[in-house]
């Protein structure tokens, strides 16, 4: 077994860093990769920088270079449920890609042909999360996460995203991850700890709550590494 572990940005993998062992530092297409170990467990740590291209491309990475069977995300995301509140952590169920529209051609919005609107996570995996989240008393949502190259801090675009997906909480990357572990059939898990409310707002507060919110989701994505088998 070995663990792909992703983020975002710098800030969303450092947490793990500070935790893990026998760091083996790898540069490879721009981007610097860490191998590691975690209680016993192999695994490889990486931060794809923003957006769905470089995170499909430090995805593939990780699977096709270095081996990895399965692939967890940890990061921050914007609300969209009004339940979820900054700090909360979401795991998605299934993901989306809020910007993808073919549209003109009678297509759902974020479909293309040969692909599908929504791409589910591994069951396995969500099910380790509910296990971790009872023994640390923590409260984990589950529902749908959509993802687009662009920071939403507009309420008309978040009501747009969450009526035409029923979306729980949107980011950049998920998607986009999601479609290639789908398609290498790679058991694929993403988390995320809020960080704003993806309003008018939400500039101010990411800026404010992004250290704290991904040392959350990145404690707990250490707790499951620490749980599997």
């Amino acid at each position: 077994m070995k663990i792909a572990i992703m983020g975002a940005m710098p800030e969303e993998i450092e947490p793990l860093l500070n935790q893990v062992e026998n760091i083996k530092e790898t540069t490879y297409a721009n981007n610097k990769y860490y191998e590691a170990t975690y209680q016993g467990k192999e695994v490889v740590i990486a931060y794809s920088k923003i957006g769905k291209v470089f995170a499909s491309l430090t995805a593939t990475i990780l699977i096709e270079k270095f081996g990895c069977d399965r692939l967890l995300f940890s990061g921050v995301a914007g609300a969209i449920n009004k339940n979820l509140t900054i700090g909360d952590l979401i795991v998605a169920n299934k993901l989306c890609q809020h910007d993808l529209d073919i549209s003109a051609f009678g297509h759902p919005f974020g479909y293309v042909p040969e692909g599908s609107q929504f791409v589910h996570s591994d069951e396995g995996l969500i099910d380790i999360a509910k296990e971790v989240a009872s023994k640390l008393t923590v409260h984990l949502y589950e529902g749908i996460i959509a993802t687009g190259d662009q920071f939403v801090a507009d309420s008309s675009r978040k009501a747009w995203i969450s009526d035409t997906f029923c979306a729980d909480a949107l980011e950049m990357e998920g998607g986009s991850v999601a479609v290639v572990c789908n398609a290498m059939n790679v058991p694929f898990f993403i988390l995320r700890a809020i960080s704003d409310s993806a309003d008018d707002n939400a500039n101010v507060d990411f800026d404010t709550f992004l250290q704290n919110s991904a040392k959350v989701s990145a404690n707990f994505i250490l707790n499951m590494i620490e749980a599997m088998e």
